[in-house]
């Protein structure tokens, strides 16, 4: 009987919260997934201050184990704080509530009446929903950054590893999953992360957190480790949002062409003074 009247306060609050400031611009959407031919969920912020004709950073937002990209969009202190950066949200599905996005390969969080290749797809998924927010707006390539919690924690990993060139940096926050040291040298030079974690954490135990630190540290990768004495699984992403959004702005991806213009400009000097 307690837990459902937590359960059901909890859902109050979230439902309060729902109806004013910036939470009226959470929009729920669906998409067709031709691979099993099923519509599936994805849930989109958009800032008060969003311009067409500007680029504008997004946020790509996975949810943990059980939940839902509904879900983890409403959590507290998130929207607030895109809405007074100017940041787009977008959280992907990930098939359903037990995906992994990939991060246990092929078969993910397999159970009776799911895809035999959920993990693939709920990989997938989060690419799609990517693509289908960078065609409807105008999102900085240089400023597309990947969170998530828990189990979308764990998909931030292996995601931001397969494709270190879509994102500018990482926030796994209480990250499940395995002590890999996976392929983090892919990462030097290409983005940051910040990770974050409580030592309360009786779901995932902090110490394979700092192994997946300590990895970050011998590659050579930038990070930024924030670790909490009284945090536990959830509170360490609901507090510390502001942090992850510092991290991000300081991120910035370098627009290689850029950089190719400016060796060709220092060429073309040497060249004229020799």
């Amino acid at each position: 009987m307690q837990r459902l009247s937590v359960s059901l306060f909890l859902l109050l609050l979230l439902t309060l919260e729902s109806l004013a400031g910036p939470r009226q611009q959470i929009q729920n959407r669906k998409y067709l997934l031709k691979e099993i031919d099923r519509e599936i969920p994805y849930s989109v912020f958009v800032p008060s201050s969003y311009d067409k004709s500007k680029k504008t950073p997004l946020v790509m937002v996975l949810h943990g184990l059980g939940s839902s990209a509904a879900q983890i969009i409403r959590y507290p202190n998130l929207v607030e704080e895109a809405e007074k950066r100017g940041y787009l949200l977008v959280a992907a599905e990930g098939v359903n509530s037990h995906g992994w996005y990939g991060a246990y390969g092929k078969y993910g969080g397999n159970r009776r009446g799911d895809p035999t290749n959920l993990g693939e797809l709920s990989e997938k998924d989060v690419m799609n929903v990517l693509e289908l927010a960078q065609k409807e707006f105008n999102v900085d390539p240089q400023r597309t950054y990947l969170m998530g919690h828990s189990m979308g924690g764990s998909g931030t990993w292996h995601l931001g590893m397969k494709y270190p060139e879509k994102w500018a940096a990482l926030a796994p926050l209480a990250s499940a999953g395995t002590n890999h040291d996976y392929d983090m040298k892919k990462l030097k030079g290409q983005l940051g992360v910040i990770v974050v974690h409580g030592v309360k954490d009786n779901l995932c135990p902090v110490n394979a957190c700092r192994l997946k630190v300590a990895n970050l540290k011998r590659h050579g990768v930038t990070h930024k480790y924030l670790e909490f004495p009284n945090g536990n699984h959830v509170n360490v992403a609901w507090e510390h949002f502001p942090e992850v959004f510092d991290f991000f702005q300081e991120n910035v991806k370098q627009d290689n062409r850029d950089e190719q213009d400016e060796q060709d400009e220092q060429e073309n000097i040497e060249k004229t003074n020799s």
